[in-house]
């Protein structure tokens, strides 16, 4: 398993995360499902039989996350089973992927009621009893969520549909359909309706291809002042930043973090351009055959300091590149 994949999973299993993202996809951002009324699922899919026979060959999944909801709403009360599988890149095939999920999630639950009827002997007719399944027996629902955490614009198909190549119209209400429920950062509009810091993820997912708009999202929202730890590290992971995590703090100002980023880089880039432009003024006299001593003596620099980079210089003749230069006395610095 890759560190997106793990992180992925370990982030959005937290019940107040996985509560804020369902209640977004499903409920426009309406607090209906809880934290609390959330409950591990066994990750693991087995699909056997959807009936009572023996010999179907087993077939095993692994989901990512799969969490059993109990939602009260409207004056009623319903159970849910909602599972949300992570893609740090575009899959192709996700539709067929999910579909599979979910096929086998009321697989196994027309497989457990079956255990039940055959253990208790309660079905009244041939027909109930040659399903697993009574009249009166409810499956329970699976939604299946996609959380796509790349940066990059969703181009992958959002249906079963998508996939399919050119068919006869005619045959097409014949064919069943399915459709993901998809979450990409790069399609959000409102970010208003997340409680948890997923907000901040999917802010800076939405705008990590443009350096401008990243620095116009971290000053706007103040919510970047506090992100915790989890959040800035899933930061890092998904959207490529390379945001300093003190090991001692558990939240983090995102803002002048940032900030202090963009000042190191204009640092760096300051003393390689300074380094580059020594570099050169060496060559050019260096063309002119001129030793280390009077090289140092003409750029008042003692000879300590012209002579490594003379012979790497001389190494490079006679093309002289000042780029390559400089990275083989980078390399030397590391070795030495």
């Amino acid at each position: 398993m890759s560190a997106k994949d793990s992180m992925a999973k370990e982030y959005f299993a937290d019940n107040a995360r996985f509560a804020d993202l369902c209640n977004n996809i499903l409920y426009g951002g309406r607090e209906v499902i809880l934290p609390e009324n959330l409950k591990e699922r066994d990750t693991t899919e087995v699909l056997t039989a959807l009936g009572l026979d023996k010999k179907t060959i087993a077939v095993q999944k692994l989901r990512d996350i799969f969490k059993n909801a109990s939602i009260k709403y409207t004056g009623k009360s319903y159970v849910v089973l909602i599972g949300v599988e992570n893609q740090s890149d575009i899959h192709y095939s996700i539709p067929v992927k999910n579909m599979f999920y979910d096929v086998m999630a009321y697989g196994n639950q027309v497989k457990e009621t079956a255990k039940k009827h055959r253990k208790e002997k309660d079905t009244a007719t041939s027909d109930e009893f040659l399903s697993g399944f009574t009249k009166e027996d409810k499956l329970i629902p699976v939604i299946t969520i996609t959380v796509y955490l790349g940066t990059k614009e969703w181009d992958g198909p959002r249906k079963l549909s998508d996939m399919f190549g050119d068919v006869d119209e005619e045959l097409l209400p014949f064919i069943p359909d399915y459709r993901i429920n998809l979450l990409a950062p790069r399609e959000i509009t409102d970010f208003t309706g997340f409680r948890t810091s997923i907000r901040q993820l999917f802010e800076v997912l939405q705008n990590a291809y443009d350096k401008e708009k990243m620095q116009e999202v971290l000053q706007n929202d103040e919510k970047f002042s506090k992100v915790d730890r989890e959040t800035v590290e899933a930061i890092n992971l998904f959207a490529g930043t390379d945001i300093d995590i003190d090991e001692k703090e558990e939240v983090i100002d995102m803002c002048k973090a940032w900030e202090e980023q963009k000042n190191e880089g204009r640092e760096e880039g300051r003393e390689l351009g300074e380094r580059q432009k020594i570099i050169s003024q060496i060559v050019k006299k260096l063309q002119k055959d001129k030793s280390v001593a009077e090289i140092a003596d003409d750029l008042e620099e003692k000879e300590e300091v012209i002579a490594p980079i003379y012979e790497a210089a001389l190494s490079m003749k006679p093309d002289y590149d000042v780029e390559k230069i400089y990275e083989l006395l980078e390399k030397n610095k590391k070795l030495a």
